[in-house]
């Protein structure tokens, strides 16, 4: 029988035994990821280890996703290179002390809800283009440090690991699901490369991991507003770049686990994860999908599992550097490969003849931002803009006014449709002011005033018909809309018909 227990969270059962594997695998994983992003950053391995550490066990303990994993990650090291090479690293952690007090204001003013304005096709080429950079980072396994594609034994045996460490990550979950298969593959292949005596590159050929505890230590940057300026641009990028990575990160476990995660309390907690890493030797970080991916796919679901991989992170750090030196990439990098795999949205591709031209044309360019860029904010943002410009571009076209004359000659004018920007020019082309009787009415029973610039083109409207001394009624208008008129009351002067039996429904959940 399974053994269950409570950790910080009441309302969740936690698999003592899948979350100390997960954790444990998940740590392994870590100890290269960690110390590439920290050397594309140009900062020492240690720095890019010390902010997986503290930012993993931080985010797991007080984050707003159980089973999320946070790290160094490249986004952030893309961010912090320029500024790395040209101030050094003391800017670095100044740096990243002022994005987590961003991040921390960000979760309290519940900035988190915007993510609701990532459409779903922009999640999808964010996706696609990470599953990219996760696959391509891969392939410099098969490079020597001259660059070169390596080739004979060397490459084969390369390749027979990582093979080996697929198949065992794909074939073993068919058979049992007690072990995950990740941490067994690792282990095996580990085994192989011992046992046989197996010439092939370790974690030990791109840097040494030794260290000890994350020292405390306070930037040594003079405070001034000259200083602030210098790193305020690039406290901000890594701030935004932080939290859409790490909420698009929760949105995606959510969809996985059929769970609902908190952003605004996952923002707090990134935020004091980098305020803390800052003042303890790390570059900072923010939500990993690739590792999240493989703690999820291991089963782990609370937050243990995050635990464990910062403490064992750690420990590696302090007291196994030597072991875990002696790991072999062919078998990590046949994990993250499989994690690549699993990370993309196939079913994209299965949809793809069914989605509308504009998701797609969306999904593929976020995709191809991503990946080439491999600046996950820019493509966010932009697939976006993009998104809204053809929501409203769309909307802009659905306005439409049905026409009649009552038995006292006044003419309705039936609009339905958003009123708003985008459709002014179309609204305007609907009335007739010269041939129009007397007495004109607008209805907008089934349309919505929405903003300055549909109030600006009702003003154009009732000034045409006042110009030519006819009358110009407003009726059915829902209470908002009201509001909107009544604050612009100088801008536009026109009778507003109170209907009794008209009212506006509205749902308060």
């Amino acid at each position: 029988m399974k053994k269950y227990f409570n950790l910080f969270d009441l309302s969740q059962k936690v698999d003592y035994k899948t979350e100390i594997l997960s954790g444990l695998t998940v740590a392994l994983a870590l100890v290269p990821e960690a110390v590439a992003f920290a050397l594309i950053a140009g900062l020492s391995p240690l720095t890019g280890l010390y902010a997986a550490f503290v930012m993993g066990l931080v985010t797991s303990i007080f984050g707003g996703r159980p089973g999320m994993i946070s790290g160094a990650t490249g986004a952030i090291a893309i961010v912090l290179v320029a500024l790395a090479k040209s101030h050094g690293v003391e800017y670095i952690f100044a740096t990243v002390v002022l994005a987590g007090i961003i991040q921390v204001g960000a979760g309290l003013l519940k900035l988190g809800k915007f993510m609701r304005l990532v459409p779903h096709p922009v999640i999808f080429g964010f996706v696609n283009g990470l599953a990219i950079i996760i696959f391509m980072s891969q392939l410099d396994l098969f490079k020597d440090i001259s660059g070169n594609w390596l080739t004979g034994n060397t490459l084969y045996i390369l390749l027979g690991l990582v093979l080996v460490t697929m198949l065992i990550i794909w074939g073993l979950p068919k058979l049992t699901k007690a072990i995950p298969a990740s941490l067994v593959a690792i282990l095996t292949v580990f085994a192989a490369v011992v046992i046989f005596d197996i010439d092939t590159k370790t974690v030990g050929d791109i840097a040494s991991i030794q260290g000890g505890f994350p020292p405390f230590h306070i930037p040594k940057v003079p405070f001034n507003f000259d200083n602030f300026l210098i790193i305020l641009p690039y406290a901000s990028i890594m701030a935004a770049v932080g939290l859409i990575e790490s909420l698009l990160t929760l949105n995606i476990i959510d969809e996985m686990t059929e769970t609902r995660g908190r952003g605004n309390k996952e923002a707090v907690a990134q935020g004091a994860a980098n305020i803390i890493s800052g003042f303890f030797s790390g570059m900072g970080g923010c939500a990993m999908i690739g590792q999240s991916l493989i703690n999820i796919s291991s089963g782990a679901r609370a937050r243990l599992s995050g635990i464990v991989a910062s403490v064992m992170l750690l420990v590696f750090i302090m007291f196994g550097a030597g072991l875990i030196e002696k790991l072999p990439m062919a078998a990590l990098t046949g994990l993250m490969i499989m994690v690549a795999i699993g990370t993309f949205e196939w079913a994209s591709f299965k949809n793809f003849n069914k989605m509308p031209k504009s998701d797609i044309f969306v999904m593929v360019l976020v995709t191809l931002v991503t990946a080439i860029l491999h600046n996950l904010a820019l493509a966010v943002i932009i697939g976006i803009i993009i998104a809204a410009l053809v929501f409203a571009w769309d909307n802009a076209k659905r306005i439409r006014a049905r026409k009649h004359i009552d038995e006292n000659g006044v003419k309705h004018y039936e609009i339905y449709g958003p009123l708003f920007f985008g459709s002014v020019t179309v609204f305007n082309e609907k009335f007739d002011v010269l041939n129009d009787p007397e007495e004109v009415i607008i209805d907008f029973a089934e349309s919505r005033v929405v903003d300055m610039s549909a109030i600006e083109a009702l003003n154009r409207i009732s000034e045409r018909y006042l110009k030519v001394g006819k009358k110009i009624h407003l009726k059915h208008l829902s209470h908002d809309c009201r509001v909107l008129l009544k604050n612009a009351e100088k801008i536009i002067d026109v009778n507003i018909i109170e209907d009794p039996k008209y009212k506006v429904v509205v749902n308060s959940l």
